[in-house]
């Protein structure tokens, strides 16, 4: 198990923000190489992502987060959201701990083995990331069109109404350019779904 920096005190965890922004540093320079690094301008969406993943119930309503919803990480391209959703796991409960899946496999996926993938995303037990939602676009499969990633999150919000089972996105899409790639009753379905989390649109990519 990945160790993440926390006291127990009353029989609760403990975080400290400037030793998990110090966690997540090592762990980034780590996974990702000497290049990796974090601006002062992330520490309110770390600070967020924190509060959520750890369910800080106190926190969580000062900052407007509801524990039972999603995560919608919003940003510009290389401002680091899939970085984050990596990094961020551990702090997670293990059975809330997500899989990341980039939503142009599961387009690509979609071609190969039709509407079963629906179906594998859509009601799967697991919690997904899926990310770069919007990048995908809309394939064929034996010459019949469908909007995968739509499909999917459409299956993802009725099994979060009956089984209570979240799912994250992340994406650099705004959310009328969601619903114009994926149509007005998907965009309902997500202010249900999410907690909307959004980086700067200023921000440089921090790969270049």
């Amino acid at each position: 198990m990945t160790y993440v920096p926390f006291k127990y005190k009353d029989n609760f965890r403990h975080f400290d923000f400037k030793e998990c922004l110090a966690y997540l540093y090592n762990q980034g320079q780590i996974k990702y190489g000497k290049h990796f690094r974090i601006r002062k301008d992330d520490y309110e969406i770390i600070y967020k992502l924190l509060v959520y993943s750890i369910r800080d119930e106190e926190n969580s309503q000062i900052h407007n987060i509801d524990l039972d919803k999603g995560i919608l990480l919003l940003g510009p391209v290389g401002c680091g959201k899939t970085s984050l959703m990596t990094l961020i796991k551990p702090f997670f409960q293990k059975e809330l701990q997500h899989k990341i899946k980039s939503s142009r496999e599961i387009s690509f996926e979609f071609i190969n083995e039709g509407y079963t993938t629906i179906h594998k995303y859509g009601k799967s037990t697991a919690v997904y990331c899926f990310d770069d939602l919007g990048v995908e676009k809309s394939l064929k499969h034996f010459g019949n069109d469908c909007n995968t990633m739509a499909e999917i999150l459409l299956s993802r919000y009725d099994h979060f109404i009956q089984s209570g089972i979240p799912t994250h996105a992340t994406t650099n899409l705004n959310a009328e350019e969601l619903e114009k790639l994926y149509g007005n009753r998907v965009r309902s379905r997500l202010r249900e779904m999410f907690n909307l989390i959004a980086f700067d649109k200023a921000i440089s990519d921090k790969r270049s």
